[in-house]
């Protein structure tokens, strides 16, 4: 017999199936130790887990009810309720599933003309590293050469926006000076083999994948453009979650739950030799154990980097939805064209994002939940790498406050 769900007072209940649609990326690992460590079945619930290539393919899947849920990239929700995109299916986020895990990753050629042009030693910081790539494509645009191709995984992700803002704080403007494209998470590695891409930003594990493979150097993390950034959220179908509104609850309970297990290091051995199977990410146990401790092996030499809270699956509040993140993801969206600001966009970003639901379910269990739904330790007091700070309350001030001659395309609306 099924543990009785939280909440039951002790009363058995049928177990319910959730279908739900992955990248495999090691910041799924709330759902793979939902599935796997028993957080949802003792809420009455299986998950089958269901393992696709693109963004795209997890969005569209989403809204045809192939998904009940979805691993989901941040601005995803966003994008989805401001009728962004092909196929705008108009989903929301309850539970964010943690933070961290990006990092941008150059050919090993292109960085070898970066040391070449501003004798990096390969200590530089994230910043020095952008300064040096400034140079490299300008050299190259006063040779006649063709532009940089640099990949991200989805016009509207983290990794575009923080591959962007990296770029822009170095003075490049990634809409004139670069060519940017979208190649889906697992084939960026493949694409950079192949020299169709001279550069990406990706989640874990395929930035160390890359330079373990002696193809990739990786020059900055998400940690270097913004540490409190949000990273993948629990996309929910609005039909479904209106049809089975205990069954999210329960959901939702059990990736607490879940999240909690994650970020303890005494359970990082067996959380790594999980998503290490085939089903999951399917990369050695060792390599992912590594992701989960901070340790990166950033160039072929083999030199490496400890990033502090490379990976946060729940600590400092990671899991809320804060409506001030989603309302900087909307300011990078205007920022570089994709929608233009008003009132309108406000309140469908807000409808995106779902604090009030998270402390519905969750507020029993916890005297931690935030009692606002905007961040003031992070947002409005962290520095970004450019050096600036984020105020929810004026996104047009902030976006006008870019250097446009050198971070905006000139066809870009305010």
């Amino acid at each position: 017999m099924n543990e009785a769900p939280s909440g039951t007072k002790g009363r058995p209940v049928p177990e319910r199936l959730v279908r739900v649609g992955f990248i495999p990326l090691v910041d799924m690992a709330i759902l793979v130790a939902a599935a796997e460590q028993g957080f949802a079945r003792r809420e009455g619930l299986r998950l089958q887990l269901v393992k696709d290539v693109s963004w795209s393919n997890i969005r569209d899947r989403l809204a045809f009810r192939q998904f009940d849920v979805a691993h989901m990239l941040s601005p995803m929700p966003i994008a989805s309720q401001l009728h962004l995109g092909s196929n705008p299916y108009p989903c929301f986020t309850p539970f964010a599933l943690g933070r961290g895990g990006n990092a941008i990753t150059l050919s090993v050629d292109l960085y070898r003309e970066m040391q070449a042009a501003a004798g990096l030693d390969g200590s530089e910081d994230a910043l020095t590293n952008g300064l040096a790539l400034k140079k490299v494509v300008e050299r190259r645009r006063e040779s006649g050469r063709k532009p940089l191709v640099f990949a991200m995984t989805y016009p509207f992700s983290s990794h575009n926006y923080e591959f962007r803002f990296w770029l822009a704080a170095a003075g490049i403007n990634p809409d004139a000076d670069v060519t940017m494209t979208v190649v889906p998470p697992p084939l960026t590695v493949d694409a950079m083999t192949a020299r169709a891409i001279d550069g990406f930003c990706v989640n874990a594990p395929w930035n160390m994948i890359a330079v373990e493979k002696g193809v990739g150097r990786m020059v900055a993390t998400k940690a270097d453009i913004w540490p409190s950034a949000p990273e993948k959220v629990l996309g929910v179908s609005p039909e479904w979650a209106e049809e089975n509104p205990e069954t999210l609850s329960r959901l939702v309970v059990a990736l607490d739950a879940a999240a909690r297990w994650c970020d303890d290091r005494q359970n990082h051995g067996d959380l790594a030799d999980m998503m290490a199977h085939p089903a999951h990410v399917g990369v050695p146990s060792e390599m992912i154990r590594r992701l989960l401790s901070g340790r990166l092996t950033v160039d072929p030499n083999g030199r490496t980097r400890q990033v502090e809270n490379y990976m946060t699956f729940h600590d400092r509040s990671a899991n809320f939805p804060w409506l001030s993140q989603a309302l900087w993801i909307y300011s990078q969206m205007v920022r570089w064209g994709q929608v233009a600001y008003g009132e309108l966009g406000l309140a469908r970003v807000r409808a995106a994002y779902r604090p009030e639901m998270y402390r519905q379910i969750l507020g029993h269990t916890s005297a931690s939940i935030p009692a606002g739904d905007s961040r003031i330790e992070g947002v409005e007091t962290e520095s970004f790498i450019d050096g600036r700070r984020f105020s929810p309350d004026d996104i047009p001030a902030y976006v006008a406050g870019f250097d446009i001659r050198k971070d905006l395309g000139s066809g870009v609306a305010h």
